[in-house]
Formats: C-alpha cells, structure tokens, sequence
C-alpha cells in the first residue's frame, strides 16, 4: 500500500482536478507555492494541519478526504482497487486512454 504521504497527494491532486483547478490556483487559494502544491501531489513533501485545512477549504472539501483509500462517492471496498483508482484518478486524460488499451490489450478484448 502508498504511504500515507502519497496518498495524500493524490487525492488532492484528483480533488483539485475535480473542482476544475490549476495548481497554480489551488496554491494561490491556499496561500502557498506553487512548488509546494507540486510536491505534496506527488508524495514529495507533507503538509501541517493548518495547510491541509487551507488546502480542503480551497477545494471545498472536508479535510477528511484526503486521507481515504477511496474517491467519493465510490462504494467499492475492495483496497486494492480502491488504490488503483486512486492512481488513476491523477492521471490526465491521454495516460488514462494509453492505460485503458493496456488493460484491453492484456484481457483480450476488443477495442
């Protein structure tokens, strides 16, 4: 399993692109850089509770959602798939369409 740290990231980096955010927006809403924003998305850095708070108002959450395994309003249970959701969440669009053929490609099935 991610370390908590990794976790964290992603999920803020995959509530940011929920809300429709650049990181460049998230930091300014948050009152830090625009590196920092970069490295608590991809495990890099941490943050303190006030920056986690400033993070989940600018992104209109309950902070809460950043350290779950699963995305909202997802019902799965399942850990590993709610992992490999997670990873997929933070994925832009051309990596999700190359990792969708992966998938088909490795099960058999037509495109």
């Amino acid at each position: 399993m991610d370390d908590l740290r990794t976790r964290f990231g992603r999920l803020v980096a995959v509530h940011r692109r929920k809300a429709g955010m650049t990181q460049d927006a998230l930091a300014e809403a948050a009152g830090v850089s625009v590196d920092m924003i970069s490295k608590i998305e991809t495990g890099a850095s941490g943050a303190r509770f006030p920056l986690i708070e400033r993070l989940a108002q600018a992104l209109s959450v309950d902070p809460a959602e950043f350290f779950t395994a699963e995305l909202p309003s997802q019902t799965n249970r399942n850990p590993l798939l709610s992992s490999i959701n997670v990873t997929l969440a933070g994925l832009d669009q051309k990596n999700l369409l190359w990792i969708n053929g992966l998938i088909k490609a490795a099960l058999n099935q037509k495109k």
